[in-house]
Parts: C-alpha cells; structure tokens; sequence
C-alpha cells in the first residue's frame, strides 16, 4: 500500500525539473556586453571618459534597446500570426 502512494510523488520529482522551464518568464538573463561595448568604442580611436567615449557608450545602449525592441515584436507578431492563422502549422 505504501508503494501505491510514493508513485505520484517520484512522477512528480522527475516531471518537475521538466516542467521548471515553463515557468520562467519575462527577459532573458542580461549579457554584460560593456566589454564590447569598451572594445568597439576603444578601437575607434576614443579617449575613455571624453564626451565622444560618453557618446559612443549611449549609442551603443540605443542600439541594444532597439534590437531587444525588435526582437519583442518579432515574437509577438509571430504570436499573433499564430492565433489568426491555426490551420499553418
């Protein structure tokens, strides 16, 4: 009998590692990209700490916004796509 009870809690235990996927949500874990950021700003012949430096840093960040910002509405269009057209798989 105790056998019959400890069944769903071991199906538990190996679904659970599964299903912990499912449950992360929101943005994905940020990338420090401010080593790039410092090489490619670096390599073009800037003064760290000069306004042009400080420019190029807020470009770089501009740029990243964009392309998380693009990368959104892929998937949400995608997202959409989907509900509007469930006969394409």
């Amino acid at each position: 009998m105790r056998r019959k009870s400890a069944r769903p809690l071991i199906a538990l235990l190996l679904v659970a590692p599964l299903l912990a996927g499912c449950l992360e949500r929101g943005q994905p874990p940020m990338l420090d990209s401010s080593v790039d950021d410092d090489a490619y700003c670096r390599a073009n012949n800037v003064a760290v700490g000069s306004p042009a430096y400080i420019a190029c840093r807020k470009d770089r960040d501009v740029q990243h916004a964009n392309a998380n910002a693009r990368t959104d509405r892929q998937q949400r269009d995608l997202g959409q796509y989907m509900l509007d057209h469930p006969d394409h798989p």
